[in-house]
This record gives structure tokens, C-alpha cells and sequence, in this order.
């Protein structure tokens, strides 16, 4: 059975992914395999890009029905990025598109008010309202980390968020239940702070 798997649906810099586990002492396999996705005993879903053809990728090749069971199953999950939106019911990126239906809620357009833009790119704390979280052990007070993205989760059950940002105004910045761990942010970008994150994972 594989340690950690990185799913590969074509929608991320895998190898940025997999360098950061190997980094913290982890081997990591990337695949588009549905077969080795099902047998791995830890699932990373990163992502960058559309919402609409990450969905009819991973519903082509069947990765939906995979990742849906992995985590059903209890085993643990990472998503990141494009990989946390599409756990919800719906995004309203590009028109109203449906999403794996893990999570109940909506992933919608940060605000731009004046004097920021959209795409939100930089660094940001966090403020950890999960503190203890698993994926957050060991991590310094308002820890920083780096976004890319003009999109964010809306939870309709607030319990769900782990952790919030700012820009100006609050916004999902990670959620946790049970074995699924999923952040905004990118923390195979986010220096120490995020390989602390990928090591908590690993470790799980």
C-alpha cells in the first residue's frame, strides 16, 4: 500500500508538492492512477486553475469516486488550494459549477475593495480558530503563509474552518474535520511554517 499519493489530474505543479514532503523526511508518489489512489493510506489533492475543468477532470477518470471513498473510508486527506474548493457543493467561479459535495457550501470571489487586488498573491496570517488542529501542532503564534487565489471556500457550517485570513476582510482560510485537512494556502510555498504543516500530515 503507498504512503502518500499526490493525485495528478493536471491542474498543479506536482513536483513543488512532492519535494516539499521529501524536504521533511517523506516519500511521496504523484499518479494519475485511480487504482493507486485508492490504495494509498494518505491522499494529497493540490490544484491550481479553473474549478469547472479540475471537476470534469477528476470525473472523466473516475479520481471523484476515489477521493470520495478515501475519505470516506477515514483515512487521511490533504487538499490544498483548487484541491480545498472542490471538496464543496458549488463554486461560482466562471457560471455555478458543482463540486464533490464533501463539504456543505459555496466557494465564491474574495471582495476587491479598493487598493487590493484580485488575484490575492502574498504572504498573510493566519489566525488559527482550530488551534488544536493536528496539521497546526508545533506552528508559531499568527503564523504566515502564501496565497494565490481569487476564490475562497464559504463553509455554511462555520465549525468547519481551522483557520482565517484577511483580505481586507475575513475569509476561510483552511478547514479540518475528522481526517480531512484542507488549506487555501499553499504550504509546500510557505517556507517553514508550511513544511511544519506537510510534516504534521505525514505524521499523522
Amino acid at each position: 500500500m503507498p504512503g502518500i499519493v499526490i493525485v495528478d489530474y493536471g491542474m498543479a505543479n506536482l513536483r513543488s508538492v512532492q519535494k516539499a514532503f521529501e524536504r521533511v523526511g517523506f516519500a511521496a508518489e504523484v499518479t494519475p492512477d485511480p487504482g493507486r489512489v485508492a490504495d494509498a493510506r494518505k491522499v494529497v489533492l493540490p490544484g491550481v486553475g479553473a474549478f469547472r475543468d479540475a471537476v470534469a477532470k477528476l470525473r472523466e477518470t473516475g479520481l471523484d469516486r476515489v477521493i470520495t471513498d478515501h475519505i470516506r473510508g477515514g483515512r487521511p486527506f490533504l487538499g490544498i488550494c483548487l484541491g480545498l474548493q472542490l471538496l464543496f457543493d458549488r463554486s461560482h467561479e466562471d457560471g455555478v459549477h458543482p463540486g464533490l459535495g464533501l463539504f456543505p457550501g459555496e466557494v465564491v470571489r474574495l471582495a476587491q475593495p479598493a487598493g487590493l487586488k484580485v488575484p490575492h498573491m502574498g504572504w498573510n496570517s493566519l489566525r488559527l480558530t482550530q488551534p488544536n488542529c493536528p496539521l497546526f501542532a508545533g506552528l508559531p503564534p499568527d503564523p504566515a503563509v502564501y496565497f494565490v487565489h481569487s476564490y475562497h471556500p464559504a463553509p455554511a457550517d462555520p465549525a468547519l474552518t481551522a483557520a482565517a485570513a484577511d483580505y481586507p476582510g475575513p475569509f476561510c482560510a483552511a478547514v479540518w474535520k475528522d481526517n480531512v485537512y484542507a488549506t487555501q494556502f499553499h504550504p509546500e510555498k510557505s517556507q517553514d511554517v508550511g513544511l511544519r504543516m506537510l510534516k504534521n500530515f505525514g505524521e499523522l
